[in-house]
């Protein structure tokens, strides 16, 4: 079998095993924390990304209220998704939103009380699995991680993304259609 990756700091004595392991892993481990996402989102009668929207309001809110931009940057969500997600919630009566002052084109979106009480309530639970999860992670580990993962995620360079540049699109097609 050729090898998968051919980055030499990748590779142990020519060999592509330990990174596909790894990568098994990584596959392996954001299944789960998506599995418990869902759940937190089902303890509120949400779903994973709503309670993710919740959460995200919850630490990006501030006083006056986060930009459907911010929220969906800190979130890891395409703005329109956040956007239909927090019709949702404002429907549910999570969620309020107002005019941005600043930019009158957008929206502010802030917990309500309900919202407040509702995460709240979920907290210990949320608290609990974390606790179990990460229980034997220590914050080196978890810094190395998280840098990792932000070189890992840059979208700016990810190549299996759709490009408006026609030469991506056709090196895609052509990798694709193997």
């Amino acid at each position: 079998m050729p090898r998968t990756v051919s980055h030499p700091e990748l590779l142990s004595g020519g060999s592509d095993e330990p990174f596909r392991q790894t990568l098994y892993l990584m596959v392996l481990a954001f299944g789960r924390l998506i599995a418990c996402r869902e759940a937190f989102g089902r303890a509120m009668a949400l779903t994973g990304s709503q309670f993710a929207v919740m959460v995200g309001t919850a630490y990006r809110q501030k006083t006056e209220g986060v930009s459907i931009r911010e929220l969906s940057e800190h979130v890891q969500l395409a703005s329109t998704h956040v956007t239909t997600e927090v019709g949702r919630l404002i429907r549910k009566g999570l969620l309020t939103k107002r005019a941005n002052t600043r930019d009158r084109r957008g929206v502010l979106v802030k917990l309500s009380r309900k919202g407040e009480a509702a995460l709240l309530q979920v907290a210990p639970l949320v608290r609990a699995i974390n606790d179990v999860l990460f229980e034997n992670v220590e914050r080196k580990d978890f810094v190395a991680v998280t840098r990792f993962l932000g070189r890992a995620c840059d979208r700016a360079r990810c190549p299996c993304r759709r490009s408006h540049q026609p030469s991506v699109n056709v090196w895609w097609t052509k990798i694709s259609s193997r």
